[in-house]
């Protein structure tokens, strides 16, 4: 008699993977609505791009807070607070007219943000085998992404056909209702109810008999799982009291395999978050010369590109476990490569070039995933919240720091506004990306030996 696969796994995975691409349309509201956004607010450009930076700068400052909350409180509730958050940030935004109060919306939207993803990524081990998980890890990535195609192009539209108050409620109707469909559906693990069953005391049915798919592999082939928390060195007073912050980041990143995962997440995603963030657009207008519409249909390739390589990645990182870091490095060299292509270029780079450029450059955001495929491999599942936080601000953080630089940079060209933008500064400003890739890459060689010796003394495989 064939056994029935359970099917709660995949409906509470699907769910919290619409709260992501949520998070993600919420995240890129504003990448299509530059010029509605100074329009509505009467501001300049430096005003508008203090909206990302700062919701940025929120992003990748909760990621830990966020991670030990998460440890403590479970999945299910950083995701209806996450969710609550932005459908409250949406709402700020589409009904007040001052800066200041459209700057605030923004801190909420970012706070809700950084609850979501790290919240989904805590599900999985709960839910899936960990021969499933590097799949189901860039299928999370490619709904998400699905949410940033949104935003590119049909939010645009909505805005400019019913106004942006209609539009950004409109974004605020959707989180609410995706929260609250997560508040029926999502648990946490096999045998916790649901948010809704918790509050009311009765666990259901299918609460009670709820199943993982994390069962053993029938080929044979035993994949490892995470160390033990016994396995990281503990300082005497600790294990009198629950782990301060600092005390807790020390005794995890004594392990070589988390801060190889670190580095791999700082490596890859930065370029394309700098470019689809900011960037990109000013950068193919006022540098390369395309026309608006243009522009936006090639920002709309990187989508894509992001999204096929998600449904590639995820089975390549599965299939070759032992590589995947190597995946990871081949594609940021690939990217690197190509940027520097574009800026020693004797003059406009050709169409074709800058096509590869937008190709290839949105690989770096699923390869990022695979720090967490690392992460998970390496991270104690007592810690797994606070790892995955303390990851995801790595690639944030590099970003971060590269958004702020290429402004930087121009303004000291003398070209940091639209009427003096110039392909000549353009090429300079991000070529500030050259060392982000050095420091990366080297880090990621050290480490990965580390992590080899490491799991060789401790008799540890990944398979």
């Amino acid at each position: 008699m064939r056994r029935v696969r359970p099917l709660l796994p995949w409906v509470v995975w699907g769910i919290a993977a619409l709260a992501y691409a949520i998070a993600i349309i919420n995240r890129s509201s504003l990448s299509a609505l530059g010029p509605a956004a100074q329009e509505h607010f009467g501001i300049d450009a430096t005003t508008l791009a203090a909206f990302p930076v700062i919701q940025l700068v929120v992003y990748a400052g909760l990621q830990i807070p966020v991670g030990m909350l998460l440890d403590r409180f479970g999945a299910t509730v950083l995701i209806l607070t996450g969710g609550v958050l932005m459908t409250l940030g949406q709402v700020v935004m589409a009904t007040v007219a001052d800066v200041r109060l459209a700057i605030l919306a923004r801190v909420l939207v970012g706070a809700g943000d950084a609850c979501i993803f790290i919240s989904v990524m805590r599900l999985l081990p709960e839910w899936f085998a960990i021969r499933q998980l590097p799949t189901v890890s860039q299928l999370t990535g490619l709904i998400g992404q699905a949410g940033q195609l949104i935003s590119v192009v049909p939010l645009a539209l909505a805005v400019g056909t019913f106004g942006w108050t209609a539009g950004f409620n409109g974004i605020a109707a959707t989180a609410f209702f995706v929260s609250l469909v997560a508040f029926f559906v999502v648990r946490d693990r096999p045998g916790q109810g649901s948010a809704f069953e918790r509050l009311t005391g009765r666990l259901g049915r299918l609460s009670r008999t709820a199943r993982s798919l994390a069962t053993p592999p029938a080929t044979g082939v035993v994949t490892v799982g995470p160390p033990a928390t016994e396995m990281i060195a503990a300082h005497p007073i600790e294990g009198m009291r629950p782990l301060r912050f600092w005390a807790k980041a020390r005794r995890l990143l004594s392990l070589p395999g988390v801060r190889l995962s670190y580095w791999v997440h700082f490596t890859s995603p930065f370029a394309v978050n700098v470019f689809l963030l900011l960037w990109g657009m000013p950068f193919l207008t006022g540098g390369v010369g395309l026309d608006p519409s243009a522009a936006r249909g090639l920002l709309t390739l990187t989508v894509l590109s992001s999204m096929f390589a998600g449904l590639v990645l995820g089975p390549l990182s599965s299939r070759f476990i032992e590589r995947r870091v190597w995946i990871n490095v081949g594609i940021t060299l690939a990217i690197a490569l190509t940027w520097v292509a574009i800026i020693v270029w004797p003059g406009p780079p050709p169409l074709w070039l800058v096509i590869v450029l937008l190709v290839v450059m949105p690989l770096g955001g699923p390869a990022s995933m695979i720090a967490f495929e690392v992460s998970r491999s390496h991270t104690p599942r007592s810690f797994i919240g606070f790892g995955t936080g303390l990851i995801n601000t790595a690639g944030f953080t590099a970003s971060l720091l590269t958004i702020l630089l290429v402004g930087l940079v121009l303004d000291l060209q003398g070209a940091g506004s639209p009427e003096h933008y110039s392909l000549g500064a353009f090429k300079v400003a991000f070529a500030v990306q050259i060392p982000f890739w050095a420091l990366g890459l080297t880090m990621i060689f050290i480490e990965q030996r580390r992590t080899r010796r490491w799991m060789e003394r401790h008799g540890r495989t990944l398979r």
